[in-house]
């Protein structure tokens, strides 16, 4: 089996579980080393007993050491861009951490980027487009099955301890991280994008930082057993100490609502302090519906005509941060991608739309009205077609 000479940029927590779960399904790991001043990823490669490799002073530095086979980019959002272009002079295959970029103005740049030839290939840790479940979603929705879609209603609620994570974490500052909806759903967004088939036209949104606030009083310091509540979760890099009190500027619960181009629509609701978590699909269609229960692992679908029980479809994997399997299977996507040239399930331009709308929700939700979305896509498009003349 091939060795793979790996770069790390960015040695956080998410990029060192990517790696783990590489070794998991059987990859040759060789990392060369890494650039980063605080791996805060570094005690899960131990763990996993993977070695780290040389420490470099910067991203340059370690690019100048190569060849490498993959490079890996797993920074605050807000330095993806910059390391995005570092690596793409540097030509080696690419692998980054969602969301590709953290604002319009990068992702405008970074389409045209892309469309150059010499850009070596990218790809994005849209993880959840890996996940059994949500291809078997895909497959019906491709199969017609449901017929054209007409509605869709989709949640993401939190435990309370990966909520209080987010509101110590670097994610909690959009300088740092971008809107809480691009960091933490812009997989979902992608996911809807691929089944609607159709880019978004208008878009509304309301949230708040309502749960995590210095003004909630009577906050409670222990869970029934008596462990520490919103603290059993590390927070990594740029973390605050208190998730009420810190220097948060994102939201911790938002809604929104979408109007695709081809009259789909959808509803979407997530918040970060919930004690029955939920990650659910319920999908409305002129031939069928189908319901996703991503947290537990659980697909149900029945014809609008059937008159029998519904089919039923289950994943026995569960896994604490609710991936279910997913990034060993991205693993193995992107080893087969590498070495075998299979197409890997989500494309940069795939991770740029998914942002872009999401972006679109934000501004929605700060300015408190409706936004049309067809001069977000003329730019982006102008962007894609200038880079290609």
């Amino acid at each position: 089996m091939k060795t793979h000479r790996i770069g790390v940029i960015g040695l956080g927590q998410r990029i060192a579980h990517v790696l783990a779960a590489m070794k998991e399904v059987g990859w040759s790991l060789d990392i060369a080393g890494y650039a980063d001043p605080a791996p805060v990823g570094a005690p899960i490669l131990k763990d996993h007993d993977i070695a780290m490799g040389k420490a470099y002073a910067d991203a340059a530095a370690l690019l100048k050491d190569g060849p490498f086979d993959l490079v890996m980019i797993g920074s605050p959002n807000h330095l993806h861009y910059e390391h995005l272009l570092a690596a793409f002079a540097a030509g080696y295959p690419i692998f980054a951490e969602k969301p590709i970029v953290r604002t319009e103005e990068e992702s405008f740049a970074l389409a045209r980027h892309l469309t150059d030839k010499k850009t070596p290939p990218l790809y994005i840790g849209l993880v959840m487009r890996s996940m059994p479940i949500v291809r078997a979603v895909i497959q019906h929705v491709d199969e017609g099955k449901l017929g054209d879609i007409v509605s869709m209603d989709a949640t993401e609620h939190l435990h309370p301890e990966h909520g209080g994570y987010l509101a110590r974490n670097w994610r909690r500052r959009q300088e740092w991280g971008g809107s809480y909806f691009l960091d933490k759903v812009c997989h979902d967004f992608d996911i809807f994008n691929r089944l609607m088939g159709s880019r978004a036209a208008r878009v509304a949104s309301f949230g708040s930082r309502r749960i995590f606030h210095p003004e909630r009083t009577n906050v409670r310091g222990a869970y029934d057993n008596g462990q520490p509540t919103y603290a059993l979760r590390d927070a990594g890099w740029g973390a605050a100490n208190d998730a009420f009190h810190s220097d948060m500027d994102v939201t911790d619960h938002q809604t929104a609502l979408v109007e695709y181009a081809n009259g789909a629509q959808l509803s979407f609701h997530s918040n970060t302090h919930v004690s029955l978590q939920e990650r659910r699909w319920y999908i409305a269609g002129t031939e069928g519906t189908l319901l996703a229960d991503l947290v537990r692992n659980k697909l149900m679908f029945r014809s609008a005509f059937s008159t029998g029980k519904p089919e039923r479809m289950e994943w026995n994997e569960r896994t604490d941060d609710n991936h279910n399997g997913a990034d060993q299977a991205m693993a193995r996507d992107l080893l087969a991608t590498l070495d075998k040239g299979a197409a890997f399930p989500v494309t940069p331009y795939d991770s740029l739309e998914a942002g872009l709308v999401v972006m679109a929700i934000d501004r929605a939700m700060e300015t408190k009205q409706v936004v049309d979305c067809a001069p977000l896509w003329a730019d982006y498009d102008r962007a894609r077609d200038k880079a290609l003349k």
